[in-house]
């Protein structure tokens, strides 16, 4: 049977939807301009600030906007969307769609993971850096007040997360506004010193970046670690694709968020032309003495705007990573009646929240930070292209020439950045690559530990078929009044709740609803081609409702929707019986020792799945059982 979806489109007037994805979608890159040319002319691999190195480096940022996220993200990446979801989990879900092959899904499977791991290390550090970054701003204006930095850095980031729970539409039209000054002021500050040494715009010919790799060789070469600060931002553009829409983010990106950012790094590099000492901090040196504090005031909004992104996106991606059984299930709560995409996880809050304080106390500085931050960026942007190429061949049925063609060169840019950032591993690159690899390590045991414990199940399950086959060749068993929901894996042919409850008990309720919850590789489906019903003996009826990956499953609206297909069921009269499964180590055991410590303190500590499920709490009955893994 062909499953119907729905079209994830966000509702709203297109401009409102812009305006919205200004607040949420681009803080993040647009924040960059704070911190970017700082690092390239101070940072541990400087770059001499001479007027042809000046053009060099604009160069090669201006052609990086266009090649990376203009064509790669705006135009390319974000054709990937399933359903209209974006992000590294739809990407690989979308990848995995036509891949049949055990090993190739496994190598996509890694990369998603990974890639994903790494998207969640950029949430961490992109808090950190930006609003360390504007807060910095205080010492250009009063050296004195550099000791209260950090703490006021702290204090905006509490007050950042702690608004998370107002959900992502309710904050980007809150931020949507500030952002449109915010970028206004980039685009007017950069106008202001270009039009004092027009002679900057020569920047615009490639030439110049090319000349610059000439010129500097290996050097030139390690200042590409600096010049990916400016892009960060572009993957968390595509994984928050869900919240607002395609065309709302494109056209933001087109008519205002591009050239507000050429200006501004324009004018930054105007600036350094006519005074080579202002490389100590171009953005905050572009502003009059008399807009200083205020421009502080708006770019620590800005920054905290910029945090939004990827804090969204961290949430669409648990989500996603929650329903394809990557890690543990979470309570997570929609934000939005029209939108599905939008959701708030309060444990991933709290966690990145504890980790993102951790990360500005441990570095202490944006400049520090820098090393560490474009890693994981980078690390991401190559994986995503690589799942891309996938999808180009499978689903948009791209011939191969052309798929590699376009690949190609996305790769020689990623692999190019990716290979200067290497480099700063001793510097603080380190960060990244071990919050990616214990990422990576918590998700891949989990998918194992579950497909272990499934595996147990499986073998320890009775067929249904002959089980009640076996009640007509049995005496007649005891049947009691009411309705009995079983929850059942996909793979299982018997419910274990439902074989440990016979075995102790001989009875049988009069209905037996066994259901089970499956979920596909799109993000939502209809509720309409959301429920399977197979009637079977004896008052036992499959029932099978297939949800998106972006769906939080409903008990409740499940079973209202089985009496359209004649199965009606109060679920505020029926029991439910849930099988809870208790994991021990075992003397031969399926996992390796540090995976099943892993996997055995995740599991304890995943949510209940009464309240992940909404089942009514009161109606419902445990049944334990230990397997060893």
């Amino acid at each position: 049977m062909t499953i119907q979806t729905n079209a994830h489109a966000p509702s709203g007037s297109l401009l409102t939807l812009m305006v919205g994805a200004i607040g949420v979608v681009y803080g993040d890159v647009g924040t960059s301009p704070l911190y970017t040319m700082k690092e390239i002319f101070n940072g541990p691999h400087a770059i001499a600030a001479t007027p042809h190195n000046v053009l060099g480096i604009l160069s090669l940022i201006f052609w990086s906007l266009i090649l990376v996220i203009s064509v790669k993200y705006v135009l390319f990446v974000m054709r990937a969307n399933n359903h209209g979801e974006g992000g590294i989990m739809a990407l690989m879900a979308l990848a995995l769609r036509h891949r049949n092959q055990q090993r190739q899904r496994n190598i996509i499977i890694a990369l998603g993971l990974f890639g994903t791991a790494l998207f969640y290390g950029d949430g961490i550090i992109t808090p950190a850096i930006s609003v360390l970054s504007a807060v910095e701003g205080l010492e250009v204006a009063a050296p004195a007040l550099q000791p209260y930095v950090l703490p006021i850095t702290i204090v905006v980031l509490i007050v950042l997360f702690l608004f998370q729970s107002y959900g992502t539409n309710n904050v980007g039209l809150l931020f949507g506004p500030i952002m449109l000054a915010w970028f206004g002021v980039l685009a007017w500050l950069g106008w202001q010193s270009v039009s004092l040494t027009p002679e900057v715009l020569e920047a615009l010919n490639p030439v110049y970046g090319f000349e610059f790799f000439m010129a500097h060789g290996w050097h030139g070469f390690l200042a590409l670690g600096a010049v990916v600060l400016a892009l960060t931002g572009a993957e968390a553009l595509y994984a928050d694709m869900g919240h607002f829409g395609k065309r709302p983010i494109e056209y933001a990106w087109f008519a205002l968020i591009l050239p507000a950012l050429a200006l501004n790094y324009f004018g930054q590099g105007a600036l350094i032309l006519r005074d080579s000492t202002a490389i100590l901090n171009p953005f905050y040196l572009l502003a009059p003495s008399w807009l200083m504090y205020p421009l502080i005031g708006l770019a620590t909004c800005a920054t905290v705007i910029a945090s939004q992104a990827v804090i969204s996106g961290a949430f669409s991606i648990t989500s996603q990573a929650m329903q394809m059984d990557y890690i543990p299930r979470m309570h997570r709560v929609h934000t939005s009646t029209e939108a599905m995409g939008q959701i708030y996880v309060p444990a991933m809050n709290r966690m990145l929240l504890i980790l993102v304080i951790c990360t500005v106390l441990g570095f202490g500085s944006s400049g520090n930070l820098a090393a560490a931050y474009g890693l994981a960026v980078t690390g991401t942007m190559m994986i995503t292209t690589l799942l891309t190429l996938v999808v180009a061949l499978d689903s948009w049925q791209w011939q191969p020439y052309r798929a590699f063609i376009m690949v190609t060169l996305f790769l020689v840019v990623d692999g190019a950045f990716l290979s200067a950032n290497l480099l700063k591993i001793p510097q603080g690159g380190w960060f990244p690559l071990m919050l990616g690899g214990l990422l990576f390590l918590m998700m891949f045991t989990w998918r194992r530990g579950r497909e272990v414990l499934t595996n147990h199940l499986q073998e320890e399950a009775i067929s249904l078929t002959g089980f009640i086959a076996r009640l007509d060749e049995q005496p007649p068993l005891v049947r009691v009044p009411g309705t009995a929901v079983y929850m059942s894996g996909r793979n299982l042919s018997m419910p274990h709740a439902l074989q440990v409850n016979y075995a102790h008990n001989q009875v049988l309720h009069e209905r037996v609803v066994l259901l089970t919850i499956a979920t596909g590789d799109v993000p939502t489906v209809l509720d309409s081609e959301r429920i399977f019903l197979d009637k079977l003996e004896h008052g036992f009826y499959r029932v099978t409702a297939r949800h998106g990956f972006m769906e939080t499953p409903n008990v409740p609206h499940i079973l209202d929707l089985c009496q359209v297909q004649g199965l009606g069921i109060d679920a505020n009269s029926a029991s439910f019986f849930i099988g809870r499964e208790t994991p021990i180590p075992s003397d031969k055991p399926d996992l390796n020792p540090l995976q099943e410590k892993v996997f055995l303190v995740m599991f304890r500590n995943a949510s209940s799945p009464i309240q992940f499920f909404k089942i009514p709490p009161a109606r419902v009955v445990e049944l334990g059982v230990q397997f060893e893994i």
